[in-house]
């Protein structure tokens, strides 16, 4: 029996058609293409602009049941959904985050999905693609730089070099950056003080990008960023320190949204890519509005389980941006649910219809939790070779009493041929216009109740808690005009407590928030539940150790 292809194989076989070629299926022309090669390319701001009387396309959300090590596949099967779209004749375009460096020379690898549904050129895409990354990280650094100039320099705002907030990032996986101090060395090289490293995607920068409509809309929440506090707690902002401009600039190519393909020629727009945990875990708003331009469809996802994705979709990028999805796919696979019900790792192939049905419990709560944001939903499961009949039969039940319907789905082997059932039960939910999208909670609700209604309703839990300290800190910030902001639960992404061994759908738990932290600039706040590290370390075994280039110059080892 041969060898199964490996994902970068599969894509190094693909025919890549010119990106002028894959723009034209947008109605893009070519002199609105800035291409980085050939098959890559930034779509111009002009173009973008000439846009905005056009009607909108349908938005499709794909999510996921919790997080597990047996995988799920939630890129995967958003690019094959769109690739099943448009062979069944809906002209759709994907929209996906771009994958950080850190993770892909992590655990990861690469992250452009898998087997015959990818998007490429994959070994681009994630290694540097566009400098997009670079440039948030240089921008982030900037500010950093800066802070620390206007202190050296006499320091006429008063920022307290005990209260500076703002961080350094580089995209990689670095535990030794977590915890530093700088500045050592004499007092030419300013002041001494404890600080750290934030991973690129963690940067409030990121958050930022992603958010922001257009430059001028950019440059006016990076002057809303907060760097520190003074001695009497006054917050002090990029603009006052004057950053904001420069940062734009350094930020203005990279804010044009880049235009790829799938293995089958079809476009694809990737674009940003902020942390799912300490961000809102969305490609950006500019991509994703670009898209319901050009496409009938847009398919996009977001990070990690509907819990943390789906609902920061809504609740923040939704509600900033004023999108209304149609639709949303809930991806879920027998291993992944097997594990949720006590199946160890090296036991998945074995068949365990039993524990299959427990794990179903968070399928159920995810399929109710998308539901309650007015948003109708299509369990598609991305089988594995393992599966058995009975137990795919299960999931199918399992689902069938939530009321949603459970599509088998093959795109890992098969390419869109795998995704032309879940294809058309989409068109079916979009078209049958059920969907009545609203937000878990309104502006005006204050903070601790926001974290409190996304524990109890979403989570399961029985309620939150916080020490002293941060309580006083929810009031400082409802008191100082940040009330209306959206929230941005910040927990481990694999259950819905703040215990990521806690499989399945716990209940009963209480949620405490350890830390609030402001993103002003992106206008949420991000609520701190468990242990969260703003910078990953690399595991025993990285990735990097296998990626290599071979006799051929090609690259190896990138999954």
């Amino acid at each position: 029996m041969a060898k199964p292809k490996s994902d970068i194989e599969i894509a190094r076989e693909a025919r890549m058609a010119p990106i002028g070629e894959i723009g034209a299926k947008l109605g893009i022309p070519g002199d609105a293409l800035l291409p980085y090669g050939h098959t890559k390319a930034k779509i111009g701001f002009d173009f973008l602009d000439s846009l905005a009387d056009r009607p909108d396309g349908k938005l499709v959300l794909v999510t996921a049941i919790t997080p597990t090590p047996a995988g799920e596949g939630k890129t995967t099967t958003s690019v094959g959904l769109s690739d099943g779209l448009n062979r069944i004749g809906k002209k759709t375009v994907v929209c996906l985050r771009e994958p950080s460096l850190g993770p892909c020379f992590g655990v990861k690898g690469g992250a452009a999905g898998g087997g015959y549904a990818q998007v490429v050129p994959m070994e681009d895409i994630n290694l540097h693609f566009t400098g997009d990354f670079h440039a948030i990280g240089a921008a982030n650094n900037l500010l950093a730089a800066m802070v620390d100039n206007h202190i050296h320099w006499g320091n006429s705002l008063g920022l307290d070099a005990r209260r500076v907030s703002w961080r350094r990032v580089v995209d990689m996986n670095d535990r030794a950056l977590r915890s530093i101090v700088g500045s050592l060395g004499g007092i030419g090289n300013g002041f001494p003080r404890e600080d750290g490293f934030d991973i690129t995607v963690a940067s409030e920068v990121m958050a930022i990008f992603c958010l922001a409509n257009d430059l001028a809309d950019l440059e006016r929440r990076l002057g809303n960023i907060v760097v520190g506090q003074t001695r009497d707690r006054k917050p002090i902002t990029a603009k006052e320190l004057k950053a904001d401009g420069a940062m734009t600039v350094l930020l203005k190519d990279a804010l044009m949204p880049n235009l790829v393909q799938t293995l089958e020629n079809n476009p694809a727009i990737i674009h940003g890519g902020p942390f799912a945990n300490i961000a809102h875990g969305c490609n950006s708003v500019m991509a994703t509005k670009a898209g319901l331009k050009l496409a009938d469809y847009v398919v996009t996802e977001a990070g990690f389980g509907a819990d943390l994705g789906a609902e920061k979709f809504f609740d923040i990028k939704c509600r900033k941006a004023g999108l209304r999805p149609s639709a949303a796919v809930l991806v879920a696979t027998v291993r992944a649910l097997k594990m949720h019900g006590g199946v160890a790792k090296d036991e998945l192939g074995q068949e365990n219809v039993e524990a299959l049905r427990r794990g179903c419990s968070n399928l159920a709560r995810h399929i109710r939790n998308v539901r309650s944001f007015g948003v109708p939903v299509v369990v598609a499961i991305n089988r594995f070779i393992a599966d058995t009949d009975a137990e795919l039969a299960a999931v199918a039940e399992e689902a069938a009493k939530e009321g949603a319907q459970a599509i088998l789905c093959t795109h890992w082997a098969d390419g869109g041929a795998g995704t032309e059932a879940l294809a058309r039960h989409v068109v079916e939910l979009v078209e049958g216009g059920s969907a009545d999208f609203k937000t878990l909670y309104a502006d005006d609700m204050p903070l601790w109740d926001k974290v409190e209604t996304i524990a109890t309703k979403l989570y399961g839990a029985s309620g939150i808690s916080a020490p002293a300290a941060v309580r006083s800190r929810f009031k400082q910030l409802q008191d100082g005009g940040y009330g209306h902001f959206p929230v941005c639960m910040a927990k481990t992404q694999y259950s819905f407590s703040t215990d990521q061994n806690a499989k399945g759908a716990p209940s009963g738990h209480e949620v405490s928030v350890r830390e609030l932290r402001l993103s002003a600039g992106a206008e949420f706040v991000v609520a701190v539940c468990g242990d969260i590290m703003t910078m990953p370390g690399l595991p025993r075994v990285p990735s990097a150790e296998a990626i290599r280039l071979n006799a051929e110059g090609q690259i190896e080892g990138l999954f």
